[in-house]
């Protein structure tokens, strides 16, 4: 492939996409992706990083593969492609037989630029075989959402710890001397977190793209409640100031999402209920009618808004605040992306729970859980084969894949190809409760978050590896800021 100089890609940023120049670091990370080194690259929400590796993908040619742990996102970014008569294309259980074929045909035939895949369909043998057999040209392999192979909670993916695999194993198939660049996206990883995805992906030296995650224009607030009547009236006094200004309501279960909806509902509010149980359908019509304003607000699970571009939102709520410090730095950058003045307020318990121990209940909750699933693994670590197939296990096993991906988290682990494994032989309790000591400290920090007194953007700059530019740090908007 021919070099493509940095005015040469502005040009083309120019024809398809309009703008006259790229923000920091877009141009560096699309000249980094197009010489074919392998990058880490983490933007904050809304910084524009779709745009870094569509535009390589588009100015190459062959096939670039992007995994993304939604549907919704998946579409999302097609769809938009495709407005602009681009040739994208999506894999998913959800296409119809023809639209399956039409997709297939286009990878075949080396028409399509970007195919958009979860990361349990890259790893279908079904895929694989077809990738393989018709020798498809293949550039390199997006991981979007990086954070999904790290984030415990309701965004961790198991197969993410697997994606490592799928570049040697392809790299057989493809002629000799043959390329395929590794690019992990994400808007939140500490350092810790970063050196777990450089080892898990396989990353040979790759560049850094670390921006920080400071936006001028969230101006974050947290406020204490005393009981459940004061915690629903105090998001209504925020929503009722917010005009008819459009939002995000988020919340940490269904139950949570469909019953405030309808109490919003009842107080003349166009809003809806957004969450994993719904059908694919009745999520797609939210999305779209919340994308075009048919709806003033969504209130939703952390199930929505992962890659959902809508400039225009001035206010986000965290009915109740997140268990994880990545996931209330995710939601929260769902709003002005526009960077215009956005509201961001975060309801909590007050910290002894003796009047309304919701959140406490919810935070031992997660604790329980994950404690649970760790002694499961713990347990079920010893009886795995030193060597053996991923889907005999998880068929073998209800919780086997997930004990895969934690022997492999922890370095305990080889991926042999996406299909088989071998583990050590000595496994340790003491590793177990390493790693189940780091998802602890992380809801702890979360907690610390919701109590500082401090800055809060000084406090997410320190945890998110910014120490430097965190010393003597204030964001003057902030409510500690203000006070």
């Amino acid at each position: 492939m021919q070099q493509q100089g940095l005015p040469d890609v502005r040009l083309a940023l120019q024809n398809i996409w309009g703008y006259d120049d790229f923000r920091a670091p877009q141009g560096e990370v699309v000249q980094c992706l197009l010489t074919g080194q392998d990058s880490l690259i983490i933007l904050p929400t809304g910084a524009g990083k779709s745009i870094c590796f569509q535009l390589p993908a588009l100015l190459q040619d062959g096939l670039t593969l992007v995994v993304s742990p939604l549907l919704a996102l998946m579409e999302n970014q097609v769809q938009e492609l495709t407005k602009l008569g681009l040739c994208a294309s999506l894999l998913h259980s959800q296409l119809t037989k023809s639209e399956k074929r039409r997709n297939l045909d286009l990878i075949k035939s080396n028409q399509a630029k970007l195919l958009y895949i979860s990361p349990e369909t890259l790893l279908s043998p079904f895929l694989l075989s077809i990738l393989t057999d018709c020798q498809v040209k293949i550039n390199g392999l997006i991981i979007d959402e990086a954070h999904c192979l790290v984030q415990w909670g309701d965004t961790f993916r198991p197969s993410y710890q697997r994606l490592g695999t799928i570049r040697p194993y392809l790299l057989q198939f493809q002629p000799p001397g043959r390329q395929m660049a590794i690019a992990a996206f994400t808007a939140t990883a500490d350092p810790i977190s970063q050196d777990i995805i450089k080892r898990s992906l396989g990353l040979a030296n790759p560049a850094i793209f670390l921006a920080n995650p400071y936006r001028s224009n969230l101006h974050l607030q947290v406020k204490m409640i005393c009981t459940p009547r004061s915690r629903r009236e105090q998001m209504g006094n925020f929503i009722a100031k917010q005009g008819n200004s459009c939002g995000l309501v988020y919340v940490r279960s269904r139950r949570d999402s469909e019953n405030l909806s309808l109490w919003l509902q009842s107080k003349g509010y166009q809003n809806s209920a957004y969450h994993a149980g719904l059908s694919a359908f009745e999520r797609r019509k939210i999305e779209l009618d919340w994308l075009e304003d048919r709806w003033q607000f969504v209130v939703c699970t952390s199930a929505f808004g992962m890659g959902i571009n809508k400039a225009n939102v001035r206010w986000v709520v965290h009915f109740q605040a997140p268990q994880l410090l990545a996931e209330y730095l995710q939601e929260i950058g769902r709003g002005g992306r526009d960077g215009k003045p956005t509201k961001a307020l975060t309801l909590m318990s007050e910290p002894t729970g003796w009047l309304n121990p919701e959140d406490k209940q919810q935070s031992q909750g997660l604790l329980n859980k994950l404690n649970r699933q760790f002694q499961q693994a713990e347990k079920m670590a010893f009886q795995l084969p030193l060597k053996g197939e991923i889907e005999a296990i998880k068929n073998e096993f209800l919780q086997g894949e997930l004990t895969l991906a934690m022997l492999s988290s922890m370095g305990k682990l080889n991926w042999l190809n996406p299909f088989n494994f071998q583990r050590e032989k000595t496994i340790l309790s003491e590793d177990f409760k390493s790693l189940m000591l780091r998802q602890q400290n992380a809801v702890k920090e979360m907690k610390l978050f919701l109590n500082t007194k401090k800055c809060r953007w000084q406090f997410l700059l320190n945890a998110f590896g910014f120490s430097q530019e965190s010393v003597n740090f204030r964001c003057g908007k902030c409510d500690n800021c203000q006070r």
